[in-house]
Parts: structure tokens; C-alpha cells; sequence
């Protein structure tokens, strides 16, 4: 075993063990940026660089976030690379994926993924990767875009909210699948379909448009329980690996559950505002909470975290999606008009802890619905998002017990509006090491941007 560059231990160290993840003490031997050995406390050759975290702290992969809108080229004014990756940082996050749309160009051919890699060099402070995007008409360039290195695609059935990444119609998944298949390309799908949107909006007048509930019943359930069965079918015929995002509709949750059990490829995630948020506490006119599809109610939110329970919800990502503040209308509160999205990239591990822990969920639940199945999503499982022998050395150090509460001048993102603002949570990131190196500790950032770009 070569000697190690840095050995870090403590008490609470969330290790692989057997395929699965077991917290138990451990040291974790580093050299150049892997880790070679995952040894027990005590097994610290004199002579080495050892750092031992108190004994209440953790020791965890670094989160994986497989959802995340930097914007960048294009848009950079509402969320860039150096802003979202150093907001990564600071919430123990060390690889990120980042989304094919709301840059211009989108990453939906050749031309607009030479452009986002070249807005993302030298830029990042954690390692990032890309997902393409499947729109109308780009099927003969999903091939050039899997060589060069995306680690999948993207589509919306409804309106994406930008004009340059149109959504798709069952013609055009049908056209793109095979296609898909033959490059073993994972397809991951905004799961809405316009028609029972399209009959729930009518006119509403400004009063109305300021009440939540009004936005919550321009977006039904139905919407998304459409799309998820048209997704399954889809699936089962093509052989096509699905991924739903950012699932919100309780109703949809047994035909994902019987699709899983009778074999279909699909798998499904969830994000901290559908679990921790729900439709009857958010006032009227607080636009910071508008997200497609909506925050729904608490009922709805308890089957959610059963489902994730379950493993009929596979993981929590963030869908991290900012805005300049003026398309958030918050002056007016008009929840139609206002874009919707929100940011919480930084705060993903104490969002989830608080909310998890007060269900009885544990470490290890966590570990695996933030680093693993993400991970193992967009095929980075041999890299990333465990403490493995062999694994990138991606590691975050935290305080489970530790509470601080979102306050705008500890936020790193761009814009610093988001409805966890004020919120008191549970788990306080300590430190960050991006393959052996510390890039985070204590509030303060270390070192240029030496993120790698994860092209497959």
C-alpha cells in the first residue's frame, strides 16, 4: 500500500461495507487526490499528515448534485460557474451536474457544448459534469454530443420556460429513444404534459394571482401523473432508461413503484423543497417558493418521503434553478408571472438532515440519497459519492448536531434569494476536500478553481 499524503479519521466515518454504507470509526488514507485504504482508527503510521475530527463531527462523501442551473454562457447574470461551484463548496458538495438549458446557446448540439466547456474551464471549484438536452429535431446529434462526453440527456414535455429548449411530444421521444438505447444514454425527463395544466389555467385577475393556491391549481397533479405513465409505456417499449426529475405529484407514486418492481428502467428523484415546504404554509405573494412542478400539500409530502423511504424515490438533488431577483416579482408577489425556481444548492445537507432526522432517518439513508444514487446516475459510481478504496477522495466534514440558521450574507450563490431564508436548520459544514485538497474550512475558501470538467 504506498504511503498516504493525508489521513483523515474520526468516530463517524460513513465508509462502504459489503455494497452497502455503514458509519462506523475509521481513518481514511489519501495520496494523490484517491483514497487508497479505509482503515480503522487506530491504524495511523507515525510520520504521516493526520487530521482527526471531533468525535461528534462526520465524515461523508462529498454530496453528489446531479440538478443543477448555472446558466452560464449566456445568462451568467443569474447564476455562473464561479458562484454555483464556490456555493457547492460551502455546502460539501464536490461534484455537481450541470443542466442543458438556460444557457444560450443550450447543450442540445455540438456548437453549444463547445461553448459551455469553454464558459466552465478554469471557473470551478469543484468537479463538474454535463447533461445534454433532447429537443425537437436533434436526434442526429445526440451521438456527437455522447462522444464528447455528456453523461446523458435531458427533456421537458411542457414549455421549459425558455424559447431556445423547446419540449418534446411523444413523436419526437419515439424518433430519439432508439437512438438513446444505442448510445446506453439515460433519458431524464421534466415529467409534466401541457393538457390538464392548459384546461386548470384560465384568466385570473392581479388579486388572485398573488394567493398560492391559485399557482398550486394552475399545476395539477394530474400534469405530472400524465407524464409519468406516458414515460413508463415509453420505457417498457423502447427499452429506454428513464429518469424522472424533480418529482412532486403523490398520486403518481404506485405506477412508478409497480413500473420499478415488474422491471421498467426507470428511477425517479425528489428535491429538499418538496420535503421540507408544503403548499399550506407558503403566504401569498412569496414568489422565492414558485417551482415547477409546485410545493404541494403536507399530505401529499408525508407520501413522498414514504416513497423515498421505500426506494420508489431513488434520491434528493437540488434542482438549484436562479433568477435575477426582478423575474421573481417580489415587489408584486404575482406567483403567475414570476419564474419559477428555487436555490438551495448550499444548503442541500442541512435541509435534508433537519427534515430526515426528525423522521428518524439516518446517516447513512442521507449518505445515500445525496452521494450514491446520484452518483450512480450519471455513471460516476467508481469516482464518486462513497469512501471506497480506489474513489476520488471527495469528502465533506460536518456537525450533525450543530444549528445555524440562512441568513443572506452567509449565501454564495448569485442571488441571494431563496425560501430558506431565516430558516434554523441542523448540520453545519465544517470542511470540504476536493480529491485530497482542502477547499472549504470554516467559512473560507481555499485555492484557485482546480475543478475537474467530468466529461465520460
Amino acid at each position: 500500500m504506498p504511503e498516504a499524503d493525508l489521513i483523515l479519521r474520526g468516530k463517524n466515518v460513513a465508509v462502504e461495507g459489503r455494497g452497502e454504507t455503514i458509519l462506523r470509526p475509521a481513518s481514511i488514507h489519501i495520496r494523490d487526490g484517491v483514497v487508497t485504504e479505509v482503515a480503522g482508527f487506530d491504524a495511523v503510521p507515525d510520520g504521516h499528515s493526520l487530521e482527526t475530527v471531533r468525535d461528534e463531527s462526520v465524515i461523508m462523501p462529498g454530496l453528489v448534485d446531479s440538478h443543477v442551473h448555472i446558466n452560464e454562457p449566456g445568462r451568467t447574470h443569474w447564476e455562473g460557474f464561479v458562484t454555483a461551484t464556490r456555493a457547492a463548496a460551502a455546502g460539501g458538495v464536490t461534484t455537481l451536474v450541470d443542466m442543458p438549458l438556460n444557457s444560450i446557446p443550450p447543450t442540445t448540439t455540438q456548437h453549444g457544448f463547445e461553448a459551455k466547456l469553454a464558459a466552465a474551464a478554469d471557473h470551478c471549484f469543484v468537479d463538474v459534469g454535463f447533461w445534454g438536452g433532447v429537443v425537437p429535431g436533434n436526434t442526429a446529434e445526440l451521438s456527437a454530443l455522447r462522444g464528447m462526453g455528456v453523461v446523458g440527456f435531458k427533456c421537458f414535455l411542457i414549455h421549459s420556460g425558455v424559447d431556445e429548449f423547446p419540449n418534446v411530444t411523444e413523436k419526437d421521444l419515439r424518433e430519439a429513444m432508439p437512438e438513446l438505447c444505442r448510445l446506453n444514454s439515460v433519458l431524464i425527463v421534466h415529467a409534466e404534459v401541457p393538457g390538464p395544466i392548459d384546461a386548470a389555467c384560465c384568466a385570473t385577475s392581479a388579486s388572485a394571482s398573488v394567493r398560492y393556491e391559485t399557482f398550486l391549481d394552475s399545476r395539477p397533479r394530474a400534469a405530472e401523473d400524465a407524464a409519468v405513465e406516458l414515460m413508463i409505456r415509453l420505457s417498457r417499449e423502447f427499452g429506454t432508461r428513464i429518469h424522472i426529475v424533480h418529482h412532486s405529484s403523490a398520486d403518481a407514486l404506485p405506477m412508478l413503484r409497480a413500473a420499478k418492481e415488474a422491471g421498467v428502467k426507470i428511477t425517479a428523484e425528489t428535491c429538499p423543497h418538496y420535503l421540507y415546504f408544503a403548499a399550506e404554509q407558503i403566504p401569498d405573494g412569496a414568489t422565492q417558493f414558485k417551482c415547477c412542478p409546485p410545493i404541494r400539500e403536507h399530505e401529499n409530502q408525508e407520501q413522498l418521503w414514504s416513497a423515498l423511504n421505500d426506494g420508489t424515490i431513488d434520491m434528493v438533488v437540488s434542482d438549484h434553478s436562479p433568477c435575477p431577483p426582478d423575474l421573481k416579482c417580489l415587489d408584486g408577489g404575482d406567483f403567475m408571472k414570476a419564474w419559477g425556481g428555487i436555490s438551495s444548492l448550499q444548503f442541500r445537507l442541512p435541509i435534508m438532515w433537519t427534515a430526515a432526522s426528525r423522521r428518524g432517518h439516518s446517516l447513512v439513508d442521507l449518505t445515500r440519497w445525496l452521494c450514491s444514487a446520484p452518483a450512480e446516475l450519471v455513471g460516476l459510481e467508481k469516482r464518486k459519492g462513497k469512501l471506497a478504496a480506489g474513489c476520488d477522495a471527495d469528502i465533506v466534514i460536518w456537525n450533525p448536531t450543530s444549528e445555524f440558521k440562512i441568513e443572506p450574507e452567509i449565501i454564495h450563490h448569485r442571488h441571494r434569494i431563496t425560501p430558506y431564508q431565516g430558516e434554523a436548520l441542523k448540520g453545519v459544514v465544517q470542511k470540504t476536500f476536493l480529491r485530497g485538497r482542502k477547499i472549504y474550512d470554516g467559512g473560507e475558501f481555499f485555492g484557485e478553481a482546480s475543478g475537474e470538467l467530468l466529461r465520460q
